[in-house]
């Protein structure tokens, strides 16, 4: 539950609707476009230092252009937020991030078909790159709703805290976490069956997780106001 002192853009509701349109961004690239990951950099890194290894440089191309594209968006997301501050009634931060997700959705939805898998997965890794930019708290907490490692690090250290020494806390901090997991798994999943029926427009799951997100803040501002 949302404390006084909890902002709206660090509550469990917000994270797992980030975490399941992330989950949905690298099952996307993956089927769709060239076996790469929108978000897992980490991964591109790996299998681009494979096939450097193995001379196979024009595979290695595709590993390239997502990790480029990614810290390009987050330049373009730090631009964003640097833009909303000067702004004397703007959108919260956060909106205009969620909406630029959204338009950029949009687009790789629109013209997917017609999109070269390369250009199709920068797209989508600039989405990932600016959801990671903005949204790095819960409740308080470092959070990351891209890469699961260390959620499921802060999962087991929470289960053992919380059931083996007895601390309630730390027993609420895991079912937490394991929430953002699943909903992780949860937006991969649909996704995957999205794009056995309706294609390149599969990241509707995602963009509707988006929507309402922008929902909720809208719905804040109003509040607030």
């Amino acid at each position: 539950m949302q404390t006084k002192d909890q902002p709206i853009h660090e509550s469990l509701l917000i994270g797992t609707l980030l975490t399941g349109a992330a989950g949905s961004f690298d099952a996307f690239t993956y089927l769709l476009h060239g076996e790469v990951f929108a978000g897992l950099q980490t991964g591109n890194v790996i299998l681009l230092g494979v096939h450097l290894s193995q001379a196979q440089w024009y595979t290695a191309i595709r590993y390239i252009v997502p990790i480029i594209a990614f810290m390009f968006g987050t330049m373009v997301a730090r631009a964003i937020q640097l833009q909303a501050d000067k702004r004397q009634h703007p959108l919260s931060e956060q909106r205009w991030i969620v909406q630029y997700e959204i338009g950029l959705i949009m687009l790789v939805s629109l013209l997917g078909r017609w999109l070269p898998d390369l250009v199709a997965s920068a797209m989508v890794s600039l989405i990932a790159a600016a959801q990671l930019q903005e949204f790095r708290r819960l409740r308080g907490g470092p959070f990351t709703s891209l890469m699961m490692t260390g959620n499921l690090r802060t999962a087991a250290q929470n289960l053992y805290d919380g059931f083996i020494r007895g601390q309630q806390k730390s027993r609420e901090s895991a079912a937490v976490i394991g929430t953002i997991i699943l909903s992780f798994a949860v937006g991969a999943g649909i996704t995957s069956i999205l794009t056995h029926y309706i294609g390149t427009y599969a990241l509707a799951g995602a963009a509707l997780c988006l929507i309402a997100i922008d929902g909720i803040f809208w719905q804040d501002q109003i509040k607030l106001h």
